[in-house]
């Protein structure tokens, strides 16, 4: 065995602003894997993480649901620690951005840089939502694609011609978050001068650090230029206020990075074997990895680098990419129930199926992977129940029989082949080929299969004057499976864990598979894993379908009480905040018949509702263009909230709120049965 490694790794930080999906947890389960491997060898790995838990979207969640936005990323970073332990993913530290040790270190790393001439201040033209009194970041901002016309997109490029442009090229645009018709305003703005270190990040980028795809990539922005960075935002905004600039914080993306420092921190105060600067100081023998998506290298691979550098700080040893996750060859969809969300898919399948499968797919590069469905059933079946357990499974009854001790070996020959295959198994770990790895470690369990097969103890066991054979070959074929079993527990830490119980032994390790287990006594053998079923993946599926139905239906509703909102990012919580019974019964939900019902001219998706109340006129905006020709709904009944406090838009004046619902192709306005009458109450 190699001398010890000092090991640090971390994986990007989620954003504290919906669940966990299947798609995040490729990443997590991949590092996670890769951190259990080096422990596994003897090397101190420490996997620290946190949620990033800054931003605009972030506050206008948490306004959304009435709640502080500390309440909001409390309650979600425990939503997402618990979906990552769900899936055995194992953090030494998990933390967060909102944290006095990230505001230190943001502070820290602004002010080193700062002074060292890295920072520049200059005015910034940007959209500003008066009703809301807030710039507009271009995600925010909605209107008409100015080379192709299509309507309702965002305001920096154009989903249906591919076109990009700035947010005030679009026609008749609006804020995504209040509906009105936002205005140019100009503001100071912090700049993070990343031209300074372009001497700096040619050489760091093309030295290995990075997969050769991504250094190759970074190699083309670098020689068309570096810009300064914008790392500030103006208030309101939930983050860090910027050192001696009132009114100024650090843009979410310079302090979530900033979270690898503060998490590890944060776990240091908790222990005395680590200690921050080791690892982090400039000349460090340490090691320190990052586990990222390939969509958010630039932040990792070209700001970051040149931030710690600047700062004084240790640059990472390496940063990992991969691709992103696609559900029977395509992107993963609400409609077809493949956007899987991690809790969801918990709540039908053993979470070391998926651990599996992505390992068995996974490369060191940068490819996209597919999680394909038949394909997954298949695989588990066949490799972790046909060609593992089945191992364990066939032995252990014999050795039971004979007194639930292993014997001698009858093959140690074989053993000392498998316990030696361990180093190139170990290589395809260390550089992130768990594909490969499991092709080897799935051809050895097909080698032990065979072996046991053409021993038959099966056979032998009739014939009294052979039970010592018989419980050698069934010792040998235990002590093989022991060996599998270690080369997998970083993949299957679960499974590991039940083998460990039912051998007996404290752990699998790389060091504890070179000797075998012999004259040793053993638990009954109880079953490790069941088979998968096409009727679970199904259930699975329809439960996703289900998720999402129950989040369009919520972002409608949201859409028909703000008519000037778009659904979008800030409102994908498919579950509201929970409300008691007197909270509920204030709102009153009445009978009203649409009078008049017409277009509003340049709103995408308003209708202008006239609802007689029974003896009284009220005046709605909603958001139901896209389902209704307006001359359809006059003299319709529908449901309304009739005691909603007025909203002054830009259209008019909004006197309550129609109620809808949506399913993704449609929205469908609430008709109460046939003998209504306006005015009445709903109870």
């Amino acid at each position: 065995m190699s001398t010890p490694r000092q090991i640090l790794v971390t994986s990007a930080l989620p954003y504290a602003n919906g669940p966990i999906h299947l798609g995040h947890m490729l990443e997590y389960i991949q590092t996670d894997i890769w951190t259990r491997f080096q422990q596994s060898r003897g090397h101190s790995c420490t996997y620290v993480c946190a949620d990033d838990a800054h931003g605009t979207a972030i506050m206008l969640r948490a306004e959304q649901e009435g709640i502080t936005s500390e309440q909001l990323i409390d309650r979600v970073r425990q939503e997402h620690h618990e979906d990552f332990k769900g899936f055995h993913v194992h953090f030494d530290n998990y933390y967060s951005t909102h944290s006095e040790e990230n505001r230190y270190f943001s502070e820290l790393i602004y002010t080193r840089l700062r002074e060292k001439g890295h920072i520049a201040v200059k005015e910034v033209e940007q959209m500003f939502d008066s009703e809301k009194g807030l710039f507009l970041a271009d995600r925010f901002i909605k209107g008409t694609c100015p080379k192709c016309q299509a309507e309702d997109q965002y305001g920096d490029n154009c989903e249906k011609c591919g076109a990009t442009y700035s947010p005030a090229e679009l026609i008749d645009p609006r804020s995504a978050i209040s509906g009105a018709t936002p205005v140019m305003k100009s503001s100071e703005h912090y700049f993070f001068r990343l031209q300074d270190f372009a001497e700096f990040l040619q050489d760091w980028t093309q030295t290995g650090r990075l997969q050769e795809q991504i250094a190759n990539k970074l190699k083309e922005w670098l020689g068309a230029g570096l810009q300064a960075w914008d790392i500030s935002r103006d208030a309101p905004y939930f983050g860090f206020e910027i050192p001696d600039a009132p009114g100024k914080y650090f843009y979410v993306w310079l302090d979530a990075p900033i979270g690898y420092l503060a998490s590890f921190k944060n776990l240091c105060a908790q222990r005395d074997d680590l200690d921050f600067d080791d690892y982090w100081k400039p000349d460090s023998a340490h090691e320190v990895y990052h586990f990222i998506g390939k969509d958010i290298v630039n932040f990792h691979a070209l700001f970051w680098p040149a931030m710690l550098s600047g700062a004084g700080f240790r640059t990472p040893t390496s940063v990992y990419c991969h691709g992103f996750v696609t559900v029977n060859g395509a992107k993963m969809s609400k409609s077809r129930g493949t956007f899987i969300k991690a809790r969801t898919y918990l709540d039908h399948l053993n979470p070391e199926y998926l651990r599996y499968y992505f390992a068995a797919k996974l490369t060191g590069r940068v490819d996209d992977l597919d999680l394909n469905l038949e394909d997954f059933v298949f695989r588990v079946n066949s490799d972790l129940v046909g060609k593992l357990v089945n191992i364990a499974s066939r032995c252990a009854g014999f050795i039971k029989k004979g007194g639930g001790q292993l014997g001698e070996m009858k093959n140690p020959e074989l053993y000392q082949q498998f316990a030696a295959a361990g180093e190139n198994i170990a290589a395809d770990y260390e550089r992130r080929e768990y594909g490969r790895a499991i092709r080897q470690i799935m051809d050895l369990a097909d080698e032990a299969n065979t072996w046991i097969n053409d021993q038959a103890p099966w056979v032998l066991a009739k014939d009294e004057t052979r039970q010592a054979e018989v419980q050698a070959i069934c010792t040998t074929g235990i002590n093989l499976f022991k060996v599998l079993m270690t080369y997998l527990a970083p993949v299957l830490p679960q499974m590991a864990e039940q083998v460990c119980q039912f051998l007996q032994v404290d752990q699998l390790t790389w060091e504890t598979s070179q000797t075998p287990l012999q004259n040793h006594a053993i638990a009954p053998f109880k079953p490790l894993i069941n088979r998968v079923e096409n009727t679970q993946v199904e259930a699975l599926l329809e439960a996703s379908k289900a998720d999402a139905e129950k989040e369009m239906a919520l972002k409608q509703a949201s859409v028909s009480s703000n008519p000037g909102a778009e659904p979008g990012p800030l409102q994908t919580d498919p579950i509201a905040a929970e409300i008691q019974f007197d909270d509920f019964i204030k709102v009153d939900l009445r009978i009203a018949r649409i009078v008049r019902c017409e277009a509003v001219p340049k709103a995408n998706k308003l209708l202008k509702l006239t609802l007689d109340l029974g003896g009284e006129t009220r005046t709605v905006f909603s958001g139901i263009k896209s389902a209704y020709q307006p001359e359809d709904l006059e003299g319709k009944l529908t449901v309304m909230v009739a005691n909603l406090a007025p909203r002054q838009m830009k259209f008019g004046l909004s006197e309550g709120m129609v109620l809808a619902a949506g399913d993704g192709d449609g929205i469908y306005l609430l008709e109460p049965h046939s003998g209504a009458q306006p005015g009445m109450r709903v109870v």
